[in-house]
């Protein structure tokens, strides 16, 4: 009988696939030690959190009545808010951190040192290795953002009640509610799937941490303002937690100079030359200048939390699914 008339097996005696409970298992057991990194530095950041928190919300509930009070910009924003500033700064990083050590070595580690080949061996098939991992793993440091993010906000609620941090400020905003889930998860998309094309998981940390900020400063310098139109309106007196997109000056109807930037002092300097006593605003009124500014009011804070969270999660599941692709077609 030559090699060419071997009847193929029977269905029975093929290699059946590992059931998804056991690839459960078999993802855990592998990267154990990604998830503890996760859970020690959540957990460390936690404790923290909670510790100054408890010590905040008491100085705000002793000093802060009201939040307009010389006592209140003594004895708790002077000496929380420089340290609250210094800790969001951190806490912006947190998901970049977790979509480098955690997302990118996912693939690029097994298929920079070739194990993906025993792998594929056990009744794994490529896909279904792919998917296992990213899936499970990428619902494991989701859930973890997302509790952590409850507690964030709790530590931020006595500087939203002093005035002292705006709900849609792109130092907190992300931070809060749903976004910071979605930014962790996004961040881990990112880190898969740069691990996938990159193969290599170092080149593949560095690429994951330059595209996630460049995509968070893109989010937070051009596209969260556009989520909604902005309010436009002549008032000077602003609510304290608006967030000013922009402002400019108006003569006539026509458009002058905008409210930042030299141009604005270069018309000071001609306009309000010959006014010493009286303020830029009451001397440009004065002259006939309407000062414009568009903002977002803060009672639109959950709705862009709900439009960044949902187009995040969109180009988390695109990003995800890509990678499974690829490793369907182009690993070898």
């Amino acid at each position: 009988m030559t090699a060419l008339t071997i009847p193929s097996l029977p269905e029975e005696a093929r290699l059946r696939p590992v059931p998804w409970r056991r690839m459960a298992w078999v993802t855990w057991r592998q990267h154990r030690v990604a998830l503890a990194g996760v859970a020690a530095l959540l957990g460390a950041l936690a404790v923290y959190l909670w510790l100054a928190g408890l010590q905040m919300h008491h100085s705000y509930a002793t000093a802060c009545h009201p939040a307009s009070s010389l006592d209140c910009t003594i004895n708790f924003t002077g000496r929380y808010g420089v340290t609250a500033i210094v800790v969001s700064i951190f806490l912006q990083a947190v998901p970049a951190l977790i979509g480098a050590f955690v997302g990118a070595p996912v693939l690029a580690r097994e298929l920079e040192t070739g194990t993906f080949r025993y792998a594929w061996t056990q009744g794994f098939g490529r896909w279904r290795w792919a998917l296992a991992k990213l899936v499970l793993l990428a619902m494991a440091v989701a859930a973890a953002a997302g509790a952590f993010s409850v507690l964030i906000s709790w530590y931020n609620q006595p500087f939203f009640a002093a005035g002292y941090a705006m709900p849609l400020s792109t130092r907190v905003f992300d931070l809060s509610g749903v976004a910071f889930t979605a930014w962790t998860l996004a961040a881990f998309a990112i880190g898969a799937l740069a691990g996938m094309l990159v193969r290599r998981v170092v080149p593949a940390i560095a690429a994951t941490l330059a595209v996630y900020a460049g995509l968070a400063f893109a989010t937070a310098l051009w596209l969260r303002e556009h989520y909604m139109t902005p309010l436009i309106t002549s008032k000077l007196n602003l609510p304290g937690s608006a967030w000013i997109v922009s402002q400019w000056y108006t003569k006539g109807g026509k458009f002058a100079f905008p409210a930042r930037g030299s141009q604005i002092v270069n018309a000071l300097s001609q306009v309000c030359a010959g006014s010493p006593n009286v303020s830029s605003a009451q001397c440009l009124t004065q002259h006939g200048y309407t000062q414009w500014s568009s903002y977002q009011p803060a009672s639109r804070f959950w709705p862009f939390q709900w439009i960044e969270g949902g187009w995040l999660l969109v180009l988390s599941v695109l990003l995800i699914a890509a990678t499974v692709w690829l490793v369907r077609r182009r690993a070898t």
